[in-house]
């Protein structure tokens, strides 16, 4: 699949089921206890899952226990993923002070160079990783919830090459370009207060399901590709 389709079969795919939508959105409200967030994250996961089943229906919200287990490998995966950013992010204070209250405006120029070219380099290594982890997350789902898979880093890093680095990039941007707008909308229409379930209720489960959607159909052009 190109782009185009499946951004197009993304964006329609919430839709397929209003109801489920709403419910999504009623535990993305209930996240703020915590614990609910978990089984958001285990939706997540199924809907990978599905798709990469060759599902195009929303799946069900059946075996909660499940679903939380799911969340909980996702946050696994999140904290491993993060190791080296917050590495690097502390070797880079240590070295600049920045980590130790240091701003900007009392560094000399030089000094004021090598905080900026290092925050670049954090920056870059951070959504890299972030891409990594992505994907990893979705090769967890290809194999049905093994932890271990998303930790394959040769074999998770041969299904981005497959894709390519260029057309996982664009996907990821045109993502986020949709869930920039749909959030703005909501803000926006907070205004007149009808925002404040609009946002929560339809806009943040919606694109939850269409990004999940997109990564896992953007992992099984791979398949597509293999065969």
């Amino acid at each position: 699949m190109n782009i185009s389709d499946i951004i197009s079969d993304s964006i329609k795919y919430p839709s397929s089921n209003w109801g489920k939508v709403l419910i999504l959105g009623v535990i993305c409200i209930a996240s703020i206890l915590i614990v609910p967030i978990f089984l958001v994250y285990g939706y997540v996961f199924r809907i990978i899952k599905a798709t990469l089943a060759g599902m195009d229906e929303l799946p069900e919200f059946d075996e909660i226990g499940e679903m939380f287990v799911d969340g909980l490998k996702i946050l696994v995966v999140g904290i491993v993923y993060a190791i080296p950013v917050w590495i690097i992010a502390t070797i880079i204070g240590l070295i600049t002070g920045t980590g130790m209250g240091t701003t900007t405006t009392s560094l000399d120029p030089t000094m004021m160079w090598a905080v900026l070219g290092s925050s670049i380099v954090f920056i870059i290594v951070a959504l890299i990783v972030g891409l990594v982890e992505i994907m990893a997350i979705v090769n967890m789902a290809y194999y049905n919830g093994e932890l271990g898979a998303a930790f394959r880093f040769s074999e998770i890093l041969d299904r981005i090459a497959q894709i390519g680095w260029g057309k996982y990039i664009a996907t990821y941007i045109v993502i986020a370009v949709i869930g920039f707008i749909a959030f703005l909308i909501g803000w926006l229409t907070m205004l007149i207060l009808i925002g404040f379930i609009l946002l929560p209720l339809i806009i943040v489960p919606y694109i939850t399901m269409f990004s999940s959607r997109a990564i896992a159909l953007l992992f099984a052009s791979t398949e597509e590709a293999i065969e």
